[in-house]
């Protein structure tokens, strides 16, 4: 029988435990009210029985998850924008509204689902069968470039790339406002917000979660209450772009999670049907895992977020 993980630790603060292991573990407090259901989780070498016990900081604790249940995605015939193709790898320029892979909620209809059938089932098992060839990701409301792995030789290359920050990434936004410094680099650490553990948040740098994060940024264009920017990314986490351009004031225009669009722009961004966060993976590059040769991909803005450029630009 598959085993899942052990994590094991110290609680940092004390407070009802479903709260504390959330904050320790990163976990959710609902999965980790679901763990505690069902006998997973130890508390100073008793099993906990409920998630309002309240608990004092320096408590050990020792919880079991379950091993993940594979999910063995499915081939569909899905039509695919591929960029470029070989025997190890393929790049696509994921449209928006496409999930990576599937998950609880989105069991079918994903890039991985699509990539299946295009690659007739030839891509990297490194990540399980849920997961395919998955070497990183973009949000599904984010179009724009993605490397997928066919072998494991690629992919255990691009990881590599992608651990080392030696990947070229460029994302084109549109943000609300305008930057002041127009140029500017935004360091932080990611990781799950306190607030609301679905969000992702900039932490205090002596946090003891979370991961660093660096994004570079340049406005290239001053819009209608709004501007067009690059972002280069030094790492990769997860809402990089979207949680730390509203760190600074500036959300992406469109985005449900992080941003609210500036009062003077709501109307156009309702006529124009514009509900996703305004953010394209425009440039990949990268060497090659298994030739050492150079590519770079570059991929044109969506027509939504073209139409959205020239509504702000008059």
């Amino acid at each position: 029988m598959a085993k899942g993980e052990i994590i094991t630790g110290t609680l940092a603060t004390g407070a009802r435990l479903d709260k504390a292991l959330a904050e320790a573990t990163g976990l959710s407090r609902e999965r980790v009210k679901g763990l505690i259901a069902d006998g997973a989780v130890e508390i100073a070498g008793t099993p906990a029985k409920s998630g309002s016990t309240k608990v004092e900081a320096g408590m050990h604790f020792v919880i079991a998850l379950p091993p993940p249940e594979p999910l063995a995605a499915e081939p569909q015939d899905i039509p695919l924008d591929v960029v470029f193709e070989d025997e190890h790898l393929i790049v696509v320029n994921k449209p928006a509204g496409m999930v990576v892979h599937p998950a609880a909620g989105n069991r079918d209809g994903t890039l991985v689902n699509a990539l299946l059938h295009h690659c007739k089932g030839q891509l990297s098992g490194i990540n399980g069968v849920a997961r395919p060839g998955i070497v990183h990701r973009i949000d599904k409301d984010t179009n724009g470039l993605l490397v997928v792995a066919k072998s494991d030789a690629a992919h255990e290359g691009l990881a590599k790339q992608f651990a080392d920050h030696s990947i070229i990434r460029r994302y084109l936004a549109v943000c609300a406002g305008h930057p002041n410094p127009p140029s500017g680099t935004i360091a932080g650490r990611i990781g799950r917000s306190d607030r609301d553990r679905k969000k992702m948040a900039v932490l205090p740098d002596d946090a003891s979660r979370g991961k660093p994060a660096v994004t570079h940024f340049e406005t290239l264009r001053r819009l209608d209450h709004a501007a067009l920017i690059e972002c280069r990314l030094e790492t990769g986490r997860t809402h990089q772009v979207r949680v730390h351009c509203a760190s600074i004031g500036h959300a992406l225009l469109g985005d449900p999670v992080y941003g609210r669009t500036p009062k003077a722009l709501r109307s156009l961004l309702d006529e124009l049907g514009f509900r996703r966060q305004a953010l394209h993976a425009a440039r990949l590059g990268f060497k090659h895992p298994i030739s050492a040769e150079t590519l770079d991909f570059c991929a044109e803005l969506p027509a939504d977020m073209r139409e959205l450029i020239d509504q702000t630009a008059r």
